[in-house]
């Protein structure tokens, strides 16, 4: 019996001991538990650690030196100055590189080719640009062809020609167009500057301006007429001329064409008289202001002022006098001012962005200045735009 008891007593002791020793794992369960607990936080260093990379760069740039940051300041200059010259369009840096010429038949102490500079001068000033104005001392052909070329020789970014004689002109504004020079025409030479391959006309129809001329001036009551021209073979003129009476003419009545030389103010004078006692003309036209000068002369001397209707093409300050007056029935107002303004615009914006407008004639007229508007002209005519 106490061998059976022994006996038991040992089993009991040994299952005591495997019991305690299966126990165990539950503390290491715990503590696997309690350890992989703990990487809950660990979120929240990163966070941690994310914001403290976030703000490494300010306390970065605090502790750059003082050479440093002038260097960086430096190169953030340069490169605004680099990305300013890029930006900037080539016609503010380009414009004072060009040179266009203008070769005008008038001269400009003409009261008409005065405003005409005046023009080219304001748009030489406006677009930036170096502008030559050359005319030949008269209505010479001639030399105003040799201008012409001389001109082309020079090589300029532009050249504005008038066109008052095509076939004389010809040569000289096509070798300019084969030299691949831009040319525009103004004030005559509407007709032919397409054919030259001009780039466009800036002016008048003459022809559609003398036969409005004479529409008003048939409307006046005005059966038989005078037209003085002071250039005869200007084709520019003739074709007013020719307009004008064409207008009478289909209204019933005739035109006598009077050619007078303005070098010889007294002799034009002399001629006019001469053609209204042997035409009885009840209508004169003039073809510019220095042709109605001696017309005005005349008819003042034969005291005919005021009974026969005198118009003009063109104005200048005795004109519009005599139009605000009642001396004059009107002027034909082809603005000459923006027939010299336009072409340097239109050159130099050619040059700096490749422009060009669709139209072969730019008209620039005729309008009409009448005794309504004659005293609005006027003041504008002193400042020397009209």
């Amino acid at each position: 019996m106490k061998k059976l008891f022994l006996l038991l007593l040992s089993g009991m002791l040994v299952a005591f001991l495997v019991a305690c020793q299966q126990a165990a794992p539950v503390e290491q369960v715990e503590t696997v538990e309690v350890e992989q607990a703990e990487p809950v936080e660990a979120p929240q260093e990163e966070v941690q650690v994310e914001t403290e990379a976030e703000e490494t760069p300010a306390e970065a740039a605090e502790a750059e030196t003082p050479t440093e940051a002038a260097e960086a300041e430096a190169t953030v200059e340069e490169a605004t100055e680099t990305e300013t010259e890029t930006a900037a369009p080539a016609a503010q840096t380009d414009r004072g590189d060009i040179r266009i010429v203008v070769v005008s038949h008038g001269q400009a102490s003409d009261p008409f080719w005065s405003v005409v500079k005046n023009g080219v001068d304001q748009a030489a000033a406006d677009m930036g640009v170096t502008v030559e104005y050359q005319a030949p001392q008269t209505f010479d052909m001639v030399a105003m062809s040799q201008l012409i070329d001389a001109a082309v020789a020079s090589e300029p970014n532009g050249l504005v020609v008038s066109i008052p004689d095509p076939s004389a002109l010809e040569d000289s504004i096509r070798a300019a167009v084969d030299a691949g020079i831009p040319v525009i025409s103004m004030n005559s030479g509407s007709d032919v500057a397409s054919e030259f391959g001009i780039l466009t006309h800036v002016g008048q129809t003459e022809y559609e301006a003398g036969l409005g001329g004479g529409e008003r001036m048939a409307e006046a009551g005005v059966t038989t007429a005078l037209c003085v021209n002071q250039e005869v073979g200007n084709v520019a003129l003739d074709l007013r001329c020719q307009g004008f009476t064409d207008a009478i003419e289909a209204a019933g009545g005739t035109v006598e064409v009077v050619a007078v030389d303005l070098a010889d103010p007294i002799d034009a004078q002399q001629r006019v008289s001469a053609a209204i006692a042997a035409n009885n003309p009840n209508g004169i036209l003039t073809l510019g202001p220095t042709g109605a000068a001696p017309a005005l002369a005349a008819l003042e001397e034969e005291g005919l002022l005021g009974e026969i209707q005198l118009a003009t093409f063109d104005l200048s300050p005795d004109v519009l006098e005599a139009i605000r007056d009642g001396n004059m029935l009107f002027a034909i107002d082809q603005q000459q001012y923006i027939q010299g303004y336009l072409p340097i615009v239109l050159l130099t914006l050619y040059n700096t962005n490749l422009n060009t407008i669709a139209n072969d004639v730019l008209m620039t007229g005729p309008g009409f200045v009448t005794q309504d508007t004659a005293a609005q002209v006027i003041e504008l005519s002193a400042a020397g735009t009209r």
